[in-house]
């Protein structure tokens, strides 16, 4: 609610043309507050070369260039400035005529694992009659490791481990395959063998949102029933599909995915034709140690 309400205050005084502070022309006569425009910031750390901007909002603009001092909250924060990130000025310039200014923030690539969870709280330094009690003047930036997409780095060899092979493959406790971009679809891999020999599996990664890195599936052959269990039952094959209720991601710092995936059996009665839903562990592994582990037996 407090978003959509500082959103519709800068978006009317941006319709309004609003000319000056102090100007008798000025068609906005509320308060003029400033604050950050949303209290949570999430900062995807691709590199250490692109800063990140967090925006400051003014509901009334002025013929004057107007800065104010941005301050790190220590005790409510975790992450170390100069060893995480490194804010490029402690300052933030709303210039004049306009409504918003940024604060920039350049996080370390290098210092920050992807398991980390880090935070930093920004408070904003105004006067009283600019702070907008409803809102506050602090905003909390999670820097967030990320790595960008490769489609290669999910190709050659892997290692499989599953729900399904605790519960259908019980003499083996993992599956050593290979995979390859599709040559028909992009951002596809086509896993050999996945879990059954002749069997592959197609996997597509969306790749739009590097903060949500999903990976999806069209529903796709699995197995023979005869191979699987020992008898046909329905029309002689198990399909795969995405588990709906649940979402399948991927991560390219660490080269693995994490799949739900939902097994069923066409040519049966609705309610008995579904095998179950598992779930599936892929990563990818190094030559070298793909041929010490086919030494192994796998």
């Amino acid at each position: 609610m407090k978003k959509i309400i500082t959103k519709m205050c800068v978006a009317l005084a941006l319709l309004l043309s609003v000319v000056a502070c102090d100007s008798e022309y000025t068609t906005y006569s509320g308060p003029n507050y400033i604050m950050f425009p949303d209290t949570m910031y999430v900062f995807p750390v691709q590199n250490s070369e692109d800063y990140f901007e967090i925006p400051i909002a003014a509901t009334q603009a002025c013929d004057y260039d107007r800065t104010f001092a941005v301050e790190v909250v220590e005790q409510e924060s975790n992450a170390i400035e100069g060893r995480h990130y490194l804010l490029e000025q402690n300052t933030v310039t709303i210039k004049a005529g306009e409504l918003v200014g940024k604060v920039r923030m350049l996080g370390f690539h290098e210092n920050i694992d992807v398991y980390d969870s880090l935070g930093v709280t920004l408070n904003l330094l105004v006067d009283e009659k600019s702070e907008w009690d409803l809102y506050g003047t602090r905003a909390q930036v999670e820097l967030r490791k990320a790595c960008p997409f490769d489609i290669n780095a999910f190709t050659g060899y892997c290692l499989v481990t599953s729900t399904y092979i605790i519960n259908y493959l019980p003499n083996i406790d993992m599956r050593l395959i290979r995979s390859e971009v599709d040559p028909e679809q992009e951002n596809t891999i086509i896993m050999r063998n996945y879990f059954y020999d002749g069997y592959d599996l197609r996997i597509e990664f969306e790749t739009d949102d590097i903060l949500n890195p999903i990976i999806k599936m069209k529903d796709q052959k699995f197995a023979s029933t005869a191979e699987a269990f020992g008898t046909i039952y329905g029309d002689g094959y198990i399909m795969a599909r995405n588990a709906p209720e649940y979402i399948s991601y991927y991560s390219s710092c660490e080269k693995f995915i994490f799949q739900y995936m939902t097994l069923y059996v066409p040519g049966m009665a609705e309610g008995s034709n579904v095998v179950g839903t598992f779930m599936n562990a892929v990563e990818w592994i190094s030559d070298d140690e793909a041929a010490l582990l086919m030494q192994q037996g796998y």
